[in-house]
């Protein structure tokens, strides 16, 4: 056999024999670590899977916020805030605790309501939901529905939903606003719009069946709360929260019974535009012809004369 043949022929099995050694040896350190005592957790001689780790249902005023999961999610934010947040310090004495609801319909102004509330009071507020761009950008307690919370936000309505808290503040928005913000969440995002095509798909039917279901369900959540909860209930208007913001802002944190200082609310107002109010655009046609618009005004004055019946002038029962 030549010498260059022979040369390849112990390189080739040189290589092979170099393979073999490595399998064996990666396979008794695999089999090393999964004797009995040292199986990951969860698993019982089966395979093993793998769980995202949980946020506490009860966390200590004494939490490092900025330390494991919620970590990643506050790098992110690019919400100046004006004090460190936290969570609201166990009461062990009281015993659990149901958290308060800050109930709205969609488009309404929620999420704008909790960053003002973050804002002043320094304390996170949660959500029945699970945003991620939220979760990611300024609301680091998302999906965490408990009174290591200020407030809970929730679309929802019917017992199941009402039958979690103890009190609630009912934030309502006109109807025609709050659903066209919402098509524009839907279309756009957090802070985005809805493209002129989107009001003209399917010859504008999909428009107008839009406007119609969530007519009714603003119309269903709203007197739900009124007429069925049997908590303390607190009624802001979004346009009372941006004609007013500091006194409405007010009124819902006495509500929730948080001490203020003065001098904190220069902060909040300064900075009390934040990055999830969508901006205002004008469109070169109306989205809502005559008989939405005699529609939604049928409803609005239904819905507005059970709250003006029902609540207090400062909106408190």
């Amino acid at each position: 056999m030549p010498v260059l043949s022979r040369f390849k022929f112990c390189l080739f099995a040189l290589l092979i024999v170099s393979y073999i050694v490595g399998v064996v040896v990666l396979s008794a350190f695999s089999l090393h670590g999964l004797k009995k005592g040292n199986l990951p957790l969860g698993s019982k001689n089966k395979a093993v899977s793998f769980q995202r780790p949980q946020i506490p249902r009860r966390l200590k005023t004494n939490y490092d916020y900025g330390s494991g999961a919620l970590r990643p999610m506050l790098k992110r934010s690019r919400i100046q805030w004006c004090s460190e947040l936290k969570f609201v310090p166990s009461e062990e004495d009281l015993g659990p605790q149901k958290p308060v609801a800050l109930v709205s319909f969609p488009g309404s102004g929620n999420t704008w309501l909790r960053y003002l509330l973050q804002q002043a009071t320094g304390y996170y507020t949660g959500s029945v939901y699970k945003d991620y761009g939220l979760l990611k950008n300024g609301f680091p307690a998302e999906s965490i529905v408990n009174s290591s919370v200020l407030a809970v936000k929730t679309h929802e309505w019917g017992n199941n939903a009402r039958s979690m808290f103890s009190k609630a503040v009912l934030l309502v928005r006109a109807p025609d606003k709050a659903i066209h913000a919402e098509f524009n969440r839907q279309s756009g995002g957090h802070i985005g719009f809805a493209s002129p095509d989107r009001y003209r798909r399917s010859n504008g039917k999909y428009w107008k069946q839009f406007v119609v279901d969530n007519l009714r369900g603003w119309q269903q959540l709203s007197m739900d709360w009124l007429h069925n909860f049997t908590g303390p209930l607190h009624v802001i208007f979004y346009e009372q929260l941006v004609a007013n913001t500091e006194y409405t802002l007010k009124s819902v944190i006495h509500f929730l019974g948080v001490y203020v200082p003065a001098k904190k609310f220069d902060c909040v107002i300064k900075r009390k535009e934040g990055i999830y109010r969508r901006k205002r655009r004008l469109l070169r046609f109306d989205p809502f012809n005559s008989e939405m618009k005699e529609r939604i005004k049928e409803v609005q004055e239904k819905v507005y004369g059970a709250i003006y019946k029902i609540a207090s002038p400062e909106g408190k029962r």
